[in-house]
């Protein structure tokens, strides 16, 4: 629980810095997975245990950023039903947890903490941006969502901003139209195409 707290304390100081460093951070969060990905798979060690934990761990965070997408009106209201009651940064709190999945069925620790690393040092920076984007669209309405929303870890119980969701989102319930416009269905098929890799590797290195 301490490590979760040093982790949070660390991204909410580092989103106050203003500078360029968050909109380069933003660009390149994308390029940089793609880079990363062969090289976890040309050092990764997976067995079924690593595989199936991973998996397992990979699905739920698949899961959150899935309920996000189906929230999500990006750019035209606050949102602050489903998932976004308990973080205001569900996609990535669903980032987290896939990466730490993928790492786990990888089977090696170095790449598990270079992906905390890196995740720490790109996230923090994209969040901070988008939060003034939030502040410029949205403005008291979205200082009073982030005052009561961690940035990140989510509360243990929704944040009933009733009156605030009433006037922020339209629809509170999950909105399967959503999630297929932000096309989110392709984080599924890049996670698949992952735990396949590992399982073709296990096979193959067993032979």
């Amino acid at each position: 629980m301490t490590h979760f707290v040093i982790v949070s304390t660390f991204m909410e100081r580092t989103a106050r810095r203003k500078n360029t460093f968050p909109r380069i951070m933003q660009r390149i969060r994308v390029p940089i997975g793609f880079l990363l990905a062969p090289l976890m798979l040309f050092a990764a060690k997976p067995t079924w245990t690593t595989i199936s934990i991973g998996g397992a761990v990979s699905v739920v965070g698949l899961g959150i950023r899935a309920w996000a997408s189906g929230h999500l009106r990006k750019n035209e209201r606050l949102a602050v039903t489903g998932p976004y009651a308990y973080t205001r940064n569900p996609l990535y709190f669903g980032t987290l947890i896939m990466g730490a999945g993928i790492a786990v069925g990888a089977g090696t620790l170095w790449f598990a903490l270079l992906f905390i690393s890196m995740y720490l040092i790109i996230y923090s920076s994209v969040i901070i941006a988008e939060g003034e984007t939030m502040t410029e669209l949205f403005g008291d309405g979205y200082e009073k969502y982030r005052k009561n929303v961690p940035m990140l870890l989510p509360r243990l119980t929704p944040w009933r901003g009733n009156e605030l969701s009433r006037c922020m989102s339209e629809e509170p319930r999950f909105d399967l139209t959503r999630y297929l416009k932000h096309r989110e269905y392709r984080a599924s098929i890049g996670l698949a195409i992952v735990f396949a890799s590992l399982i073709a590797k296990m096979l193959l290195t067993r032979q």
